[in-house]
This record gives C-alpha cells, sequence and structure tokens, in this order.
C-alpha cells in the first residue's frame, strides 16, 4: 500500500507540473523513469541527489529542482526564472 501511494502522490505532482506547464505554453517532454533502471540512474546523476524521486525537472540537462521547489516558483509567480528561460 505504501508505494501505491507513493505512485498516486508522483502522478498527482507529474499532472500538476503538466498542467501548469500547459497553462504558460511551455513545452516540454515527460519521460518515464518506470520503464527501466539506466532512466532512473541518469535522472538521480543529473539532480546531484543519489535518492531523488519524481517529478524532477530540467531544461535540457540542466537541473531546476524537485516538484517542491517547482510549486515554490508557481506560488512566487517565478516558473520561467526556475525554469532556466531568463
Amino acid at each position: 500500500l505504501g508505494m501505491f501511494v507513493f505512485y498516486l502522490t508522483v502522478k498527482s505532482q507529474q499532472a500538476e507540473v503538466m498542467r501548469i506547464l500547459e497553462s504558460k505554453n511551455i513545452h516540454f517532454e515527460l519521460i518515464d523513469i518506470s520503464v527501466g533502471g539506466a532512466l532512473r540512474d541518469e535522472m538521480r546523476t543529473k539532480s546531484g541527489n543519489p535518492t531523488a524521486v519524481p517529478p524532477q525537472i530540467f531544461n535540457e540537462d540542466q537541473y531546476c529542482g524537485n516538484y517542491e521547489m517547482f510549486s515554490e516558483a508557481v506560488e512566487a509567480d517565478t516558473v520561467e526564472q526556475f525554469l532556466k528561460m531568463v
């Protein structure tokens, strides 16, 4: 049950990030790391956190942050800065 709750949390956070990016007309690519350990390891390496869990947000290869950091940027109306677009 714990993993199921975690999975739902990840999916809801992912849906929230996607909704906000779409509302701002920001193009993004969703990478599903559940398909293989190599993608998960790459995400963790690029984020600099060996225990990072999705969603993690990148602008190309540049790490922007995790869901909590994204959420804070939304509240502060600094999403473009968070995404390193400016």
